[in-house]
């Protein structure tokens, strides 16, 4: 388990402070693929250098087993280091070396004899479906190649702990699929904590159990993906989750009150609920946006209304609308 306490981070600029992170609160049980998300300047990358001390944390502790890893000696927390391995954006392979002496090289320096690391190189290089680029070099590769070996080389040390730092984010759709379906075959097979830091919705709602959400280095949201994405509380959760911006875009007309509606479940998105209220309640809507998507094997969708009446109109339709199995209703303002 990694129990992240009361961590903040200041970087010194100048004659002024920066808080990066924020009395930051966060559990992440043995196994779990979490999610870290947030924009840019949030704070994500930030942490998870905390997480494996690569950045010492102002205030608080990292604790993950039951230690608190900030107070562990130098030879001790090179032996953790170990445990809880990283992969990049950039991939950071050695481009001088081929596959298999990239994979080796973490555990030449853990000192493992050369005949045990290439045995162990082999092995990874076939887990990860690139059994046939031993002998290659990075510069032969694909990025979505490139990535898979460095995901071998982050697993040649046997890890507890798997940090993703936008992983994918160079990669295309297709390519970032694949990936996170190699991620979640090890987490699955090997029993690996991931810890997936990431400003993409997409890869959250594909390969994550519980996500935080991170903005201006404060965490605003914590939980489930499926009860975050379905009903999110704070402005950037609705930042992420609802992207389209049609409630900024387009202004309402005069009259005009929002109400937000999340579908849970692949039987509610097919419930014509607008077509439905006009008839029964004769009460009209704009669809100002709508989307869909699929979390976990779960389909979620969400519109943003615009209905044009009175408050009693707009109750009628909120109750209405809230009485339908799996909708959630929401009404909201023009600036969220």
């Amino acid at each position: 388990m990694i129990e992240i306490r009361n961590l903040s981070k200041t970087f010194g600029v100048g004659t002024d402070n920066v808080d990066a992170l924020k009395n930051v609160n966060i559990t992440i049980g043995d196994g779990e693929i979490y999610g870290i998300i947030g924009m840019s300047g949030a704070g994500k990358s930030t942490l998870v250098r905390c997480i494996n001390m690569l950045e010492r944390p102002t205030e608080g502790s990292v604790i993950i087993d039951g230690v608190d890893i900030g107070k562990l000696g130098k030879k001790e927390l090179r032996a953790t280091r170990r445990e809880i391995t990283m992969i990049f954006q950039g991939f950071n392979l050695l481009m001088q070396r081929n596959c298999l002496k990239n994979i080796c090289f973490p555990l030449e320096l853990a000192g493992i004899p050369k005949s045990e690391a290439k045995k162990k190189a082999l092995e990874l290089l076939d887990t990860v479906g690139l059994a046939d680029k031993a002998n290659a070099y990075p510069a032969q590769l694909s990025g979505g190649q490139q990535q898979r070996i460095a995901i071998a080389r982050a697993l040649a040390t046997n890890p507890k702990v798997l940090l993703c730092d936008e992983a994918t984010s160079a990669l295309d759709p297709n390519t970032t699929h694949a990936i996170l379906e190699l991620i979640r075959d090890i987490n699955k097979k090997l029993g690996i904590t991931v810890i997936i830091i990431t400003h993409q919705m997409s890869v959250v709602e594909e390969i994550c159990d519980k996500v935080a959400i991170l903005d201006g280095g404060v965490v605003v949201e914590e939980g489930a993906v499926s009860a975050v994405f379905s009903s999110p509380k704070s402005k950037a959760a609705k930042r992420l989750v609802f992207p389209d911006g049609a409630d900024e875009i387009i202004a309402p007309s005069a009259g005009e009150k929002r109400i937000r509606v999340v579908f849970n479940g692949a039987m509610a998105t097919r419930t014509p609920l607008i077509a439905r209220m006009a008839i029964d309640k004769g009460i009209a809507a704009s669809i100002l946006s709508a989307s869909t998507r699929t979390i976990g094997e779960k389909v979620y969708g969400n519109m943003l209304l615009g209905i044009s009446g009175d408050s009693e109109t707009v109750k009628t339709a909120v109750k209405y609308l809230s009485e339908m199995h799996d909708v959630i209703i929401e009404e909201v303002g023009a600036d969220v």
